[in-house]
């Protein structure tokens, strides 16, 4: 039977979690209080959740990875990678949410069991250092957007100017925390989705003839590179696969894992799909990988392209304040002790430091994609040291004491994990296509004889 939270008087977890509830009832969570301890007062239901995880998914890097597979695959088989991609994803997240959706833990702390307090760093870093790339890059781009508004409308031309306002915005949303999250992402959601209808239509129109000259009327492949395409749709939410505790938290109780299943990847699946096949095709029939450029000369009308372009914007916001802002923040909590407001604050800051317009040049396709490729070599044996450990070493019962307990049985390190997670992603990282999948058993598996063969895990097991 799994130990139930402690009261707030015990210092061990008033020391990691900031203000932990008291046990029994706890009142209303208000906007931008969040901590670590167990979640008890949650304020998303299904649809609330469905339509975070849509608003958060319209990522331009799923535009960048369409575009990275033009010569590679034909439509058809561009769709359907992108598919696998969705429902693998949507199976990860079930699993591994499983336990901040039963227990009220997020990442760091679930972490804990699998690699000991001190050993968190090492998955927080791996998750953190994606999330403040992408934070950057998809700022840059929302603030390139603007600035196209701003020349079209005003004759005023300045990217540096809107990507600092346009990230000074972004992080006055994030201190809101999941209170602001809820409320963007549900507001947002008919927007982006009437919004995306319309841009795939548009480019449809447009660039019609070229599309079916590259993409539809090619063989393609339905080998290595096919299977290598699924994993580069999958590893864009590979790093929300590890932190996905940190949103599963937030559900209220009473849904099954075959409807979590379904849910993650019916709110992925849409967004993804649309946003990789507008890249394959404007990339494919132009060559053109910057969708500033592609949506300015894609559309005609011009209220039309503010309206899009403004969507792209807005986009940027709703999917780096879930996916971006909220796992690098609450390691910067859990590492150096810090309050949630200052720690969205810093993150906000560190994404200045990611150079993003380096990245959103016509030659940065092919550089996002290996680089998509390196850091999901890390994050799927991590991914697979954390299920093996829920699943089937602890059975899906954790003691929440020893987990906030920094002087118990997970102090220190447990480097079974850490080594398992680097065995992984060596394996991973020979097969850099498709790394994310060729972690997993290699890591599952030399994980789970760690942790029963070798006498330094014994106290970490369970």
């Amino acid at each position: 039977m799994a130990i139930q939270p402690m009261n707030t008087d015990n210092a061990v977890l008033m020391g990691h979690a900031g203000n932990p509830p008291a046990a029994g009832a706890q009142p209303d969570k208000k906007a931008g209080d969040e901590s670590l301890a167990p979640q008890k007062h949650r304020i998303m239901g299904r649809i609330s959740y469905l339509l975070a995880w849509f608003g958060g998914c319209v990522s331009i890097g799923t535009f960048t990875m369409g575009s990275s597979i033009v010569g590679t695959l034909n439509l058809l088989q561009a769709t359907l990678a992108i598919a696998i991609g969705c429902f693998v994803i949507g199976i990860a997240l079930a699993l591994n949410g499983a336990a901040g959706y039963k227990y009220g833990i997020p990442f760091m702390v679930q972490a804990r069991a699998a690699f000991g307090f001190s050993g968190t760093r090492f998955p927080g870093l791996v998750r953190a250092v994606p999330a403040i790339v992408w934070y950057g890059f998809q700022s840059w781009i929302g603030a390139g957007a603007l600035n196209a508004v701003s020349a079209t409308l005003f004759g005023f031309d300045s990217p540096v100017l809107f990507f600092i306002l346009f990230q000074f915005l972004q992080i006055g949303l994030s201190i809101f925390g999941f209170q602001g999250i809820k409320w963007l992402e549900n507001v947002g959601s008919g927007f982006i989705l009437v919004a995306l209808v319309y841009m795939f239509w548009s480019v449809i129109n447009r660039y019609g003839d070229e599309i079916a000259t590259s993409l539809v009327n090619v063989e393609g492949t339905w080998g290595l590179p096919f299977w290598g395409a699924t994993m580069l749709f999958l590893g864009i939410y590979s790093t929300m696969m590890l932190n996905v505790s940190d949103y599963s938290r937030e559900l209220k109780k009473g849904t099954g894992p075959g409807l979590l299943t379904i849910l993650y990847a019916m709110s992925i699946l849409p967004c993804t799909l649309f946003m990789g096949l507008i890249g394959l095709m404007v990339s494919g029939a132009t060559g053109v990988s910057d969708p500033i450029l592609v949506f300015a000369n894609a559309v005609d009308n011009t209220p039309l392209l503010v309206i899009t372009l403004l969507f792209i914007a807005f986009a940027q916001v709703t999917t780096n304040v879930l996916n971006n802002v909220v796992p690098p923040t609450y390691i910067l909590m859990d590492v150096f002790k810090l309050k949630f407001r200052t720690s969205t604050i810093l993150v906000g800051l560190l994404a200045f430091c990611t150079f993003p317009w380096e990245l959103v040049k016509d030659e940065s396709s092919a550089g996002l994609q290996l680089f998509v490729q390196i850091y999901s070599a890390f994050l799927g044996p991590i991914f697979a040291v954390m299920v093996v450990d829920y699943f089937i070493l602890r059975r899906r019962t954790l003691d929440l004491d020893k987990l906030y307990d920094e002087n118990g049985p997970y102090r220190g390190v447990n480097y079974g994990a850490v080594l398992a997670a680097l065995a992984g992603a060596a394996v991973a990282l020979t097969f850099s296509s498709v790394s994310w999948y060729a972690s997993l058993l290699p890591a599952g598996i030399i994980y789970y004889l760690l942790m029963c063969h070798w006498q330094l895990c014994r106290r970490f097991h369970p």
